[in-house]
């Protein structure tokens, strides 16, 4: 079942829904560990699930068994990660190809992170350079049988950022002109045959809130999802934040300084924090979050 059919039917019954990100180890243990991990929560009724895919498509065959397994056993709707990256566009076709035999129907459109060891993102030879080209080759070659999401930036794209300061936390750092630009990329993919947004992590309510305002005001009608990462170690937080130039409010900043060497404290802390943010969101009218990097079954 495509998982906007199940957005939809959640918005009409007023049912706020929740949905988790895996993402796959680097060991057989791991995998294992993960397998046993997401049959425990898919008792927990997510309206769906999702499967990220590598860093540079490292994990492309691993993604696309953990999906096909999860699909086929978990009795949940999977949400597979593809990416751009490290792939010529025949690889990425025999990627759908094979979602599609494993009975996988909802696809996360991606254009990916940089390839391990490179700067800047680049396309590969005979690849695709945008998402917004995967999402028209999704409906080229399988017309409307895939679901297809995207991505959103409430606070702006990594790579339209610039003249950061401390980490990316400036607030004035994004280029002129940035975030008229990337809307109108945002509705060309959906323009393009993409169904609902799921966005980048924040930890600003109010950013997200804003963000759905400027969509829905340059004609993005489609579901947007908020993605929701609990803090769970400090220097992960502290990696992952400065990575993605997410915006870091003061209030969390310094419920974190005292306590940044006690993990059991800031997972309790990331804890409550997220269970207030997921609040604040549904009471404003969110109809559901993704909540991301929940597992990987370790290493």
């Amino acid at each position: 079942m495509k998982i906007i059919d199940k957005i939809q039917q959640a918005m009409e019954a007023k049912e706020p829904f929740y949905s988790f990100e895996f993402f796959p180890p680097k060991t057989s243990a791991g995998v294992e560990n993960l397998s046993a991990r997401m049959e425990r929560m898919a008792t927990l009724e997510p309206l769906f699930v999702d499967v990220t895919w590598g860093a540079g498509g490292s994990t492309s065959d691993l993604t696309l068994a953990i999906s096909a397994n999860a699909q086929k056993y978990l009795g949940v709707e999977v949400l597979m990660h593809l990416t751009c990256t490290n792939l010529k566009v025949e690889e990425i076709k025999g990627a759908l190809n094979k979602a599609r035999e494993a009975g996988i129907q909802n696809i996360l459109a991606l254009r990916g992170d940089p390839a391990k060891g490179l700067g800047n993102w680049e396309a590969a030879e005979g690849g695709l350079r945008h998402a917004i080209d995967l999402v028209r080759l999704i409906r080229e070659e399988h017309g409307d049988y895939f679901g297809v999401a995207v991505a959103g930036h409430p606070e702006g794209h990594v790579d339209g950022r610039t003249g950061a300061e401390e980490g990316g936390q400036d607030d004035d750092r994004r280029d002129e002109g940035w975030e008229a630009l990337e809307l109108k990329r945002l509705k060309e993919k959906v323009d393009a045959g993409a169904d609902f947004v799921i966005t980048q992590f924040f930890y600003d309510t109010e950013a997200f809130l804003s963000y759905v305002k400027r969509c829905r005001e340059v004609g993005i009608t489609c579901p947007i999802i908020p993605g929701i990462m609990a803090i769970q170690n400090y220097n992960a937080f502290a990696r992952m934040t400065d990575f993605c130039e997410t915006r870091v409010p003061s209030d969390v900043r310094e419920a974190l300084k005292p306590i940044t060497s006690d993990d059991d404290a800031v997972k309790d802390y990331g804890v409550d924090l997220g269970i207030r943010m997921c609040k604040a969101l549904t009471e404003a009218g969110t109809p559901g979050v993704v909540l991301k990097r929940v597992g990987c079954g370790g290493n």
